[in-house]
């Protein structure tokens, strides 16, 4: 299966190993209550998901899980397939359609160019 192709629910299990580190089961599910009221078993199934792609690795005692894939892995995974699937993978198009909606300030204008130049470095 491919780790870095998740679903919404299964990212949702994912931020919080990146925002909390590793961490048991148990607290995954109570910050997933806390924040979406899902119960225990839905958390468990989707950790379960998770660790079926290889995102997540489950380790005892306590059902301890470690994300095996970093947030911007996937970030960058779900960006190209974006861009594949709605701008028929155009990163011209993608920005196009993002900087086509709405004014920049000069600032935010500077800042894309700096990012830019770094990237052909």
């Amino acid at each position: 299966m491919d780790k870095l192709n998740l679903g919404d629910s299964e990212l949702k299990v994912m931020s919080v190993l990146w925002q909390e580190g590793d961490t048991t089961a148990k607290h995954i599910a109570g910050i997933l209550s806390d924040n979406y009221g899902w119960n225990v078993n839905t958390t468990y199934t989707l950790i379960k998901r998770c660790i079926k792609k290889g995102a997540i690795q489950r380790s005892e005692p306590n059902f301890i899980c470690r994300a095996l894939v970093s947030q911007e892995e996937v970030q960058r995974k779900s960006t190209m397939d974006l861009v594949n699937k709605i701008f028929d993978g155009s990163t011209n198009k993608l920005f196009a359609s993002l900087l086509g909606k709405k004014e920049l300030s000069n600032e935010q204008i500077d800042r894309l160019k700096k990012m830019v130049d770094e990237l052909d470095e």
